[in-house]
């Protein structure tokens, strides 16, 4: 049986593109499977033509699937990353016509599920014998969708066991079903090839070295921030936030020979951590490090501010990380707390950036304007607190609302009760394109 996990094409109508972007030579894509937020993007790269240097994740779930599922069944797994190939449309229906395979699973969210949906229909239209299952956030809308697509089955949350099921004749609505913390480290690495595995790239936080690969040495995260996608729909079921929220870390040996493993093969100048919360716990953060000494490549990680000892930032930079990402959100405590229910605590946050810089790791600050009842001066207040201190690098995006978190169900009683600051209504704008979204919002704040 030939099974394709697919990270299709997707291509926005490039009448939706700015000409002022155009003129410079940008293309307007997109990212969707590895991305937390799937949004539009200029990039480089247009359909056939890969230019490096694109924002580029690597669809983390759809890799460990495809080796997993492949173990499990003997099934002749690939995947096809057609955002990291910068494929055509063209190209891409070729190689369908030409591999003809038995299932093949799609990871869709809802910035591009209008798009999925469409391609869908063509891809059956042109296969009519392949069964097409759909994984990833869009799943939670998994009865619609069956209803309303030829989708034989929808898989809830990460997809290993899933897809082995799809695999193996199940159909319908398949309920999350998470892979324990030993079958997780007992698992195969994820899948690479040669002619993508050099492609993906994060120029986040400053210092990265081509070639980086992305990695992952945790799942999960015990925090309900109203907007975030993957522990709310991927590694959890909470789209109110008021259930429990789980994390697994992969172990030191597990992780020891995965980076030696792809280090060898790929010879990869750098690594970069990209868990939803890298340094949760100092347990975790020495036993990486002990690895990452081993390994001997610089490296960085996707961080909170408080959720290690002041003392670590100095260990993780002894043992080669340069940089680290730290998730702020927003520059006023009061939304912090009412809105996004990050428990953070802005100051000491301060203190933790100030610590980095000092030991000398880069920071990229992330934030997000747009959240359902922040006002403009709040908004203008994370302005501020940017400029308040010496980020490397910062994101700024557009709040996104994407199916099955607190976020897109802003209006029940029970998020209400779990994010008491939430308001609906006029100035807040619901959008499922973060990026789109964010260049609308800029303009109205560089005018303040």
């Amino acid at each position: 049986m030939k099974v394709l996990f697919s990270n299709p094409p997707y291509w926005p109508d490039p009448a939706t593109a700015d000409p002022e972007q155009l003129a410079k030579g940008l293309t307007l894509g997109a990212v969707r499977a590895g991305s937390r937020w799937p949004h539009t993007i200029y990039i480089r790269s247009s359909p056939d033509k890969y230019v490096f240097l694109d924002y580029l994740p690597y669809p983390f779930f759809m890799g460990y699937a495809t080796t997993y599922a492949g173990r499990e069944t003997g099934a002749k797994t690939t995947m096809r990353d057609s955002i990291a190939l910068r494929e055509s449309y063209d190209s891409y229906f070729k190689h369908l016509q030409e591999e003809k395979y038995d299932v093949i699973i799609i990871e869709s969210a809802t910035p591009s599920w209008e798009h999925d949906g469409q391609l869908i229909r063509k891809i059956k239209k042109m296969l009519p014998d392949t069964r097409i299952a759909l994984a990833g956030p869009i799943s939670s809308k998994a009865s619609k969708i069956l209803e309303d697509f030829p989708i034989v089955a929808c898989i809830k949350g990460e997809y290993e066991k899933g897809s082995v099921k799809v695999i193996q004749g199940a159909e319908g609505v398949l309920e999350s079903n998470l892979l324990t913390l030993e079958e997780m480290n007992a698992a195969p690495y994820p899948y690479y090839d040669d002619t993508i595995a050099h492609r993906y790239w994060d120029g986040n936080p400053m210092g990265q070295i081509a070639p980086h690969a992305h990695v992952w040495s945790s799942r999960g995260c015990p925090f309900k921030c109203i907007f975030c996608v993957w522990p709310a729909t991927m590694t959890g079921d909470d789209p109110y936030g008021d259930n429990k929220r789980s994390v697994r870390h992969y172990s030191p040996d597990y992780m020891q020979g995965f980076l030696e493993d792809i280090v060898g093969r790929y010879k990869f100048k750098s690594i970069y951590f990209d868990d939803d919360t890298f340094n949760l716990g100092n347990k975790h953060v020495l036993n990486m490090c002990k690895v990452m000494e081993k390994i001997n490549v610089p490296w960085s990680a996707m961080c909170r501010a408080d959720t290690c000892r002041l003392e670590s930032w100095q260990i993780m930079k002894d043992a080669g990380c340069f940089g680290v990402k730290i998730g702020i959100e927003s520059g006023n405590q009061w939304v912090v707390d009412n809105i996004v229910n990050k428990h953070l605590d802005l100051d000491y946050a301060r203190k933790a950036i100030l610590e980095c810089k000092r030991v000398g790791i880069t920071v990229h600050g992330t934030f997000t304007y747009g959240l359902p009842g922040e006002t403009r001066e709040q908004m203008l207040d994370t302005k501020k607190f940017i400029a308040s201190l010496p980020f490397d690098t910062y994101q700024e995006s557009g709040t996104a609302v994407i199916e099955g978190t607190p976020l897109e169900n802003v209006d029940t009683e029970a998020v209400h009760k779990n994010f008491p600051g939430t308001k609906t209504g006029s100035p807040y704008e619901i959008s499922t394109d973060g990026g789109k979204k964010w260049r609308e919002l800029a303009q109205t704040l560089r005018d303040a």
